[in-house]
């Protein structure tokens, strides 16, 4: 059996290092670039061994699939969370709310949106086939709500499948534009335009 040094278990040393790799991988990415960062400046920058990179990752490009995964899971896990509180709320309410959460969440850190929307794009097709993975669970989520309002009589009885693909396809587009604009455009201002740009959507004849 492994034994621990200093207190700290073999998996736990483990786990850490994947952490710093990870925390090396946004900040690398976002600030040198995807395709212009090495794995030796990764290992540098995390305090780790190439060694111990490829016990973790098999490459670069599966550690950046990993970081696109976790910004989404942890931003779709936060939106999910917050419909507990939800049930028996208007819907305007519920989707402003879930729209602020989802906001706040990926703008929290300015790297975030820069990783998912820019660096990840287009780098190779398990990446891309992950995108769409994630399109699609964003679109599936938007279109439930949209039918819920719907079935409250707030919103016509149609579907809504393509208007929820367009709809994800603006926020990424906002976002985008806000990490990128210079000077930084408040993120109050990007969540009123998704909000509303949602809710019209959603509501119209």
């Amino acid at each position: 059996m492994p034994r621990a040094y200093g207190g700290v278990s073999p998996e736990q040393r483990r786990a850490e290092r994947r952490a710093r790799l990870l925390q090396a991988g946004l900040e690398l990415f976002t600030s040198t670039g995807f395709a212009a960062t090495k794995i030796t400046e990764l290992c540098t920058e995390a305090g780790v061994s190439t060694r111990n990179f490829y016990e973790e990752f098999g490459s670069k490009e599966d550690l950046l699939r990993e970081l696109h995964d976790l910004i989404n899971a942890t931003a779709f896990d936060r939106v999910r969370a917050a419909l507990t509180e939800l049930e028996t709320a208007e819907v305007s309410t519920r989707i402003a709310t879930l729209l602020d959460v989802f906001v706040r969440t990926v703008t929290a850190d300015p790297r975030a949106p820069r990783l998912n929307y820019v660096e990840a794009v287009g780098v190779n097709t398990e990446i891309e086939q992950q995108h769409v993975r994630w399109v699609t669970t964003w679109a599936e989520f938007i279109e439930s709500e949209a039918l819920r309002a719907a079935a409250a009589g707030v919103a016509p009885r149609r579907s809504y499948r393509l208007t929820a693909i367009a709809l994800v396809g603006a926020v990424t587009g906002l976002l985008r534009e806000w990490q990128a604009h210079e000077p930084p455009l408040a993120v109050d201002e990007i969540a009123t335009e998704i909000r509303e740009l949602m809710l019209a959507a959603i509501t119209r004849p």
